[in-house]
């Protein structure tokens, strides 16, 4: 039965296609294949590789050295080891966020775990994945935490290990935008908290979340992972806000 299974996925595929033909990601477009972007959306993302701040991830416009950190990162570092996103937040990185996120459309988990998995940093001990949890009020009207599902996948992916359980988050924060570094800070101090502090003990962290925008989330998290003897962070999102963003403000 195992061997016939590919067999009549294979079949399935002409008839599938034809009903559900496969579209663009970000547009809706049709397309050649699943997850697949079409030229114009893909004309339109701005990759984010380096050179870059070897600590928060912040483009470079020239090549700084290695190790070579930002402005920002020297003078007041982040609680994270290292910050890392597949796209500059843009119109079609919004757009697979958003369709995702309040679209429902699961399998797009997939395709931003798929372009994650070559961001995934070599660590000097086994990593384990963490997703930045959503409340459980959140959670409830949604049905599912989209940072969750990127992690899950991305674990099938890269063979580590994940553990949705040991970070939680205690309570809900009011949407960030518009705020001060300073009141993003306090709106989503004490919002985590740690399960099982020997679950993190000694182990190389890798955080996922969707969209990396003020950071003050990610550090809160960052934060609390540390706190529970976390042996190193490291961010990795699908997109991210750059510092002269609109979104950012």
């Amino acid at each position: 039965m195992s061997d016939a299974l590919p067999l009549l996925k294979a079949a399935l595929r002409g008839p599938i296609d034809y009903a559900l033909p496969p579209r663009c990601p970000g547009c809706g477009t049709m397309v050649e294949q699943d997850h697949s972007f079409c030229l114009g959306c893909w004309g339109g993302m701005t990759f984010l590789t380096d050179p870059c701040c070897a600590r928060c991830g912040l483009p470079f416009d020239h090549d700084r050295g290695q190790g070579a950190e930002c402005g920002a990162c020297l003078a007041d570092p982040p609680p994270y080891d290292s910050a890392r996103a597949v796209l500059a937040y843009g119109d079609v990185a919004r757009m697979v966020a958003l369709r995702l996120k309040y679209g429902r459309r699961i399998g797009l988990a997939r395709l931003i775990a798929g372009h994650m998995a070559r961001h995934v940093p070599v660590t000097q001990g086994a990593l384990l994945i963490v997703p930045v949890p959503l409340h459980r009020w959140r959670l409830w009207a949604r049905g599912f935490n989209q940072a969750a599902l990127i992690a899950d996948d991305l674990g099938r992916r890269t063979g580590i290990a994940v553990d949705k359980t040991v970070l939680l988050r205690l309570r809900r924060t009011r949407p960030l935008r518009g705020m001060t570094p300073r009141e993003r800070e306090k709106a989503v101090r004490g919002a985590f908290a740690l399960k099982d502090g020997q679950g993190v003990k000694d182990r190389a962290i890798l955080l996922i979340d969707d969209v990396h925008t003020s950071g003050a989330t990610a550090a809160a998290c960052a934060r609390m992972l540390r706190r529970g003897g976390a042996a190193s962070v490291h961010l990795l999102c699908w997109a991210r806000v750059l510092p002269d963003d609109p979104e950012r403000a």
